[in-house]
């Protein structure tokens, strides 16, 4: 079971139902439902009712936590139906940030079209985001610098803004903001309100809460520390143009587990995933906030007795569920709360028994998300190269072989022997019939470049194939090699967890009898060498000498 040690924190959290019940309008709600999303999470609950009562907040929680629709839902709320002018200011640290927060929030917005969201941000032609403000802006998400750009050259005019958000506070100072951020606070009206997110409460985060807001209150999440020494925890990087659902697929044909949860944060992600795994031949089915208690029992009834080993399931919906013998947990979508991750793994690695949990990354800022359920939970998920279909094929071959072996030596064949013989009098020999029987039963286990080596060969010189976004590299080696029976995966797990850089990053992997070789970009050499000064590879310690 998971032991959740509470620490202290300002407030209780007291999660509502819905956020009709928060205070938001119909067209939010209805907008919120449409993105499947079935109740707000933990910093949306005590934030959204706050802000819309106009008072100041101070938001105290990680990337991850469902923090832009906490600051951004009661900003749409607060844009008026007939204005044309500028009343919604938020200022966030990076283009990224930028772009993405203003996506989310128009999809908030989409059932109120008088109101006008855009993204301003450095290394774009500032003329071409110029062209935005000839027509009427109501909202505008931008990077401190490109602000006070656009306020110099006489274009952003902020005389109207009601509402400031200070999105990952600590993030921007730590960019060397503090002038812009005055300076652009400065300019707004007093009477505004001031919002303010950070993951930290610096000295510097605090001096500004002072001068910049009124009365403030101040919102922290409970965070819990997760003591579960029978959960693994890992991450599978997800390239760009793969389908997770193929790392998915792969890495349950590896492990075969007897019982499986996958988590998404939507009621349309688990209704897709589900018709996607079923077509792929998975015993698979979806449990979410829409549907009806009967439909509820009818698939629990179904998971709990065996009959579906796999169950999809959105955070809402899984509450309640009381299974002992779930093998491993996925989190298909990263969760929207830390929170959420807690329970999610906690569904598996029960009653003493082991478990596995696995999580699916997509580009950086999913990354950044682990990297904060880690210093949430306290516990640390390492990097875990994803399995190949070409692995799937070998481990099938070798469950499928183990087995024969076991009945070659253990059963009664005799009669099956006659039924052989009909064949052999027809003249084919006994390898062809039993051919013909592999590909009749077996055809998922033999690639269509099958190699009748690759059973026997466990590692390969370089099977490590992401390329390197840098093209600027340097070279380590660390003495382990084929002879130890390591393989590329084993080199990449560590330099990924040892340096917490993303495994994408990382070039060749190169396997010799006594040693390996791998690539990394230059600006990573003092981190490989304080890092990896005496790291641990399959139980071997090694050291990672730059060559020269």
């Amino acid at each position: 079971m998971i032991d959740l040690v509470k620490k202290k924190v300002s407030e209780e959290i007291n999660v509502k139902k819905s956020f009709i019940e928060l205070g938001v309008s119909n067209e939010v709600a209805r907008a919120v439902k449409e993105m499947g999303f079935e109740e707000p999470t933990f910093i949306q609950s005590l934030c959204i009712p706050k802000i819309l009562n106009g008072i100041d907040v101070i938001g105290q929680s990680q990337t991850g936590s469902g923090k832009t629709a906490a600051f951004g839902i009661p900003a749409i709320e607060k844009v008026s139906k007939n204005s044309n002018l500028i009343e919604v200011l938020i200022l966030c640290p990076t283009r990224e940030l930028a772009i993405q927060g203003c996506d989310e929030i128009r999809k908030f917005a989409r059932h109120k079209a008088w109101v006008k969201v855009i993204p301003i941000y450095g290394g774009q032609s500032i003329d071409r985001q110029i062209k935005l403000f000839e027509y009427p802006v109501s909202m505008i998400i931008g990077t401190p610098g490109r602000v006070m750009d656009l306020m110099r050259r006489n274009v952003l005019h902020l005389d109207k803004v009601k509402v400031v958000v200070l999105d990952e506070a600590d993030e921007m100072l730590n960019m060397g903001f503090k002038e812009d951020i005055e300076k652009i606070l400065k300019d707004v009206p007093n009477n505004r309100q001031t919002i303010l997110f950070s993951a930290t409460m610096s000295p510097e985060i605090i001096k500004i809460t002072k001068e910049f807001q009124k009365n403030p209150e101040h919102v922290k999440m409970v965070h819990h520390h997760l003591t579960v020494p029978t959960i693994e925890q890992y991450y599978f990087d997800v390239p760009r143009g793969v389908k997770k659902v193929e790392i998915l697929c792969n890495t349950l044909d590896t492990y075969n587990p007897s019982r499986t949860i996958i988590f998404c944060n939507t009621k349309k992600q688990v209704e897709e995933l589900m018709i996607d795994m079923q077509n792929r031949g998975f015993m698979v089915l979806g449990l979410h906030g829409d549907m009806k208690q009967n439909e509820r029992t009818r698939v629990m009834s179904s998971f709990k007795n065996g009959k579906v080993d796999i169950l999809i399931a959105t955070d809402v919906a899984a509450r309640g569920i009381d299974v002992d013998s779930v093998e491993i947990v996925f989190n298909y979508d990263i969760p929207q709360d830390e929170e959420y991750y807690v329970h999610r793994i906690g569904r598996t690695g029960r009653a003493g028994k082991s478990g596995k949990a696995f999580t699916l990354v997509s580009g950086r800022n999913q990354l950044h998300s682990v990297y904060n359920i880690q210093r949430f939970t306290g516990k640390k998920i390492e990097f875990k190269m994803s399995p190949s279909r070409q692995d799937v094929y070998e481990i099938k071959q070798h469950r499928m072989l183990s087995k024969v072996r076991k009945i070659l030596k253990e059963d009664e064949l005799k009669e099956y022997v006659e039924v052989i013989n009909i064949l052999v009098e027809e003249e084919y020999s006994s390898l062809e019939i039993a051919a013909a029987i592999l590909k009749m039963n077996c055809e998922d286990i033999v690639p269509s470049s099958f190699n009748k080596n690759s059973l026997d060969k466990n590692l390969s010189d370089s099977v490590h194939s992401f390329k390197p976004r840098f093209k600027d590299v340097v070279k380590f080696r660390v003495e382990i090699g084929k002879n130890n029976l390591v393989s590329a995966s084993h080199i990449l797990s560590a330099i990924a967890t040892q340096t917490n850089f993303s495994g994408k990053d990382v070039g060749k992997i190169t396997l010799y009898d006594k040693y390996s070789i791998f690539e990394v970009p230059r600006s990573w050499i003092d981190t490989v060498k304080r890092t990896m000064e005496n790291c641990k590879i399959k139980g071997i310690k090694v050291r990672a000498l730059l060559v020269e």
